[in-house]
């Protein structure tokens, strides 16, 4: 086996699994198609919204999204999701 270097997450991931801490899940195609269904169901685009911002807010927005290589307008999506479900977290808040 060809000896791989791991960063210090990879390396984290591999001393728990070693450890023990993992369990198989029971019913796991259940499990798959429970979380398949939800994932279609929250990613569902099925209305359209046009809104009104600043140019240089968007230019920000379409910067940040290539950064993350995603689409500007998928990147917006997710956060107002992130937002209405209250997993937006503001990092620079204390």
């Amino acid at each position: 086996m060809k000896d791989f270097k791991l960063n210090e997450d990879e390396n984290e991931l591999l001393d728990s699994l070693e450890s023990g801490e993992w369990n198989s899940i029971d019913k796991l195609e259940e499990e798959i198609t429970s979380h398949q269904k939800i994932a279609r169901n929250t990613l569902k685009k099925d209305k359209r919204v046009n809104l009104r911002m600043s140019s240089k807010d968007l230019e920000a927005i379409k910067t940040y999204a290539v950064e993350e290589g995603l689409p500007y307008q998928t990147l917006m999506s997710s956060v107002l999701h992130k937002f209405i479900t209250g997993r937006l977290v503001d990092q620079k808040a204390g």
